[in-house]
């Protein structure tokens, strides 16, 4: 199913709801951030996520087309420095051309994984491509839902420095999402990309 029947089915182009039934995000966008100095700000949940995605670190396979990157950081604790063993990082994006997987066995451009002792998870994916969010092209991003034991769950989007659609977006435009507009680093050689990415959570 493409991303747009899909719009058209679940009825979820105004706003989105999490897996626990509760509304995440209107058009205008959660206006909640976590308490603390340091703590990562929300974004909205989207229209396409799906629970059980995959525990892995390699989203990418053969002759999957698009730039390979590196997604990787920690996650610490409201104090800004503990990492936090055992959070589950969970990320999802869609392919070079705009569409999500949003129904084969295989989940595509989905994984999740648990952050070892360091607070430290790290993916090997694919940038990300655009699609048109009415009349206006989302910038590539992203998706992120962060959880641990004790702490507020995160969701959130990253978003890339030097993305000219980043001005219009109803939600990488606020001045709440500047820390999550990223540069892209060479990494090797051979061409690899690195975005580093430290989530923080707040106590619950």
């Amino acid at each position: 199913m493409d991303r747009k029947k899909f719009l058209l089915t679940t009825g979820l182009t105004a706003f989105a709801l999490s897996s626990f039934g509760r509304v995440v995000a209107s058009l205008a966008g959660d206006k909640t951030t976590f308490g603390g100095d340091c703590a990562t700000t929300n974004d909205i949940l989207g229209p396409f996520y799906r629970p059980n995605s995959p525990q892995r670190t390699d989203l990418t396979y053969e002759n999957l087309p698009g730039a390979k990157i590196s997604v990787q950081g920690k996650v610490l604790g409201p104090d800004c420095k503990t990492p936090l063993q055992n959070a589950r990082v969970e990320i999802w994006h869609c392919d070079t051309l705009g569409e999500y997987d949003n129904d084969t066995d295989a989940f595509l451009h989905r994984g999740q994984q648990l952050t070892d002792a360091r607070g430290e998870y790290a993916f090997k994916t694919i940038f990300p491509g655009k699609y048109l969010n009415g009349r206006l092209y989302r910038p590539a991003h992203i998706h992120f839902r962060v959880s641990a034991d004790g702490h507020k769950e995160l969701i959130s989007q990253i978003y890339f420095k030097g993305d000219p659609h980043i001005l219009e977006d109803p939600w990488a435009s606020q001045s709440r999402a500047k820390d999550r507009i990223l540069p892209i680093l060479p990494t090797d050689l051979s061409g690899g990309f690195s975005v580093a990415f430290e989530v923080y959570l707040d106590r619950e």
